[in-house]
């Protein structure tokens, strides 16, 4: 039941990414390269591994039950108006896929949706999710809005953390 999630909103207009930077620094010091799956190219190959990458990655969510099967991921993440493979912001350490943050188009609605963010276990820790979601401030710009939105199971603790961090803010109901 989504009414006890907890909402988030960022406003992508007074965010400091700077603050941010030596974060995305660290990253790309240590080999973590980020891309968007836009520039990687939205090829079959890669939404496959993407697909992979956010279930392995979801399996820590609390109370999210069982992943999607492939076919049901293609269907409810690429076959809406809302998917734009310049909002799958992607964290790969050479060959490997190791972090995701995936956004969705609703500038209809005057905001981008945080669908999922996540990082491998054996990548957790370094700043990888922190910098996911700085660069992926860049894609509301892109779709000509400010406002991020998000939300979280309220045991999620690490990643409602990690958003208010970055300025995430308890977000007004519409």
């Amino acid at each position: 039941m989504a009414d006890h999630w907890v909402r988030l909103e960022l406003d992508v207009s007074t965010f400091d990414a700077a603050s941010f930077a030596p974060c995305v620094a660290r990253c790309r010091a240590a080999g973590i390269q980020l891309t968007t799956l836009a520039e990687l190219g939205d090829t079959p190959r890669h939404r496959r591994l993407l697909y992979e990458l956010n279930r392995e990655c979801s399996a820590d969510i609390p109370e999210r039950g069982a992943f999607f099967t492939y076919p049901e991921y293609v269907e409810r993440r690429f076959e809406v108006p809302s998917y734009d493979p310049r909002g799958v912001v992607l964290a790969l350490d050479g060959d490997t896929w190791c972090g995701l943050a995936a956004l969705s188009d609703h500038r209809t609605a005057g905001f981008v949706f945080s669908e999922m963010t996540g990082v491998r276990a054996a990548y957790r820790g370094r700043g990888i999710a922190l910098a996911m979601k700085t660069a992926g401030t860049d894609f509301a710009t892109l779709c000509g809005v400010d406002r991020i939105r998000t939300f979280h199971h309220p045991a999620n603790a690490a990643a409602i953390g990690m958003n208010r961090r970055l300025g995430y803010v308890d977000a007004v109901r519409d």
